[in-house]
């Protein structure tokens, strides 16, 4: 019975790889509709969401069928629990994809991301595509040690995102307020997936060592 239980609770955790893997495709391709405001990638990742959505609801359908069905307890009952909470995660960097692709197609055919301030945005986007691609390594693996590299990646997103702001403020922005309100935005929502990205990693290492990263220090 019990490796019955565990061998769910594996194809749980294949599942949410898959998921995270169809997040990370998301957020290349609306990174890709942003620099190049190309309004049917941007197209493309929009409607790709509904099966991110539907990911998101088999994978809890099958855990709480787990928890239901097997009543797991200690680490097993910590395990489910993780998986639930991080689905929920994955889901929304699914949505803050969307949000980007979006303001793409907005803005077509012009950039929504001023000239000046691209390299910033060019470097947001690989850093949020390279946590989330950890990521899906991490949660295949359980890897604890693989989970704190995504972790310490959030620093550089926080400062590529004070830097966005630096510029809109500065003296030298000549741009509109709307142009001014895309940047802030877009900063935001790739800071939110770099974000939910480390948030899923300190649930791994909280899987595997019972240890909370975001409660240390």
């Amino acid at each position: 019975m019990r490796e019955a239980f565990h061998d769910q609770l594996d194809a749980i955790f294949d599942d949410l790889a898959g998921m995270c893997g169809q997040v990370e495709t998301a957020v290349r391709e609306a990174s890709r509709a942003l620099m190049e405001a190309d309004p049917e990638v941007a197209e493309q990742v929009i409607s790709a969401d509904a099966q991110i959505d539907l990911a998101r609801e088999q994978i809890e359908e099958n855990a709480f069928s787990l928890l239901s069905l097997q009543q797991p307890v200690a680490g097993d009952l910590r395990t489910v629990v993780a998986a639930l909470r991080m689905v929920s995660e994955l889901e929304r960097m699914g949505d803050l994809s969307v949000h980007v692709a979006k303001i793409a197609r907005l803005r077509v055919p012009d950039l929504a991301v001023p000239e000046e301030i691209r390299a910033i945005f060019v470097r947001m986007a690989e850093v949020a595509e390279g946590m989330v691609g950890r990521l899906r390594t991490v949660i295949a693996e359980r890897d604890a040690g693989k989970a704190r590299v995504v972790g310490a990646m959030d620093e550089e997103m926080d400062h590529l995102r004070r830097q966005s702001f630096a510029q809109v403020l500065g003296g030298n922005w000549n741009h509109s307020v709307e142009a001014a309100v895309d940047v802030a935005l877009l900063g935001r929502y790739y800071e939110r997936i770099a974000d939910h990205a480390e948030s899923v990693a300190n649930r791994v290492i909280y899987v595997v060592t019972g240890e909370n990263p975001a409660l240390e220090g």
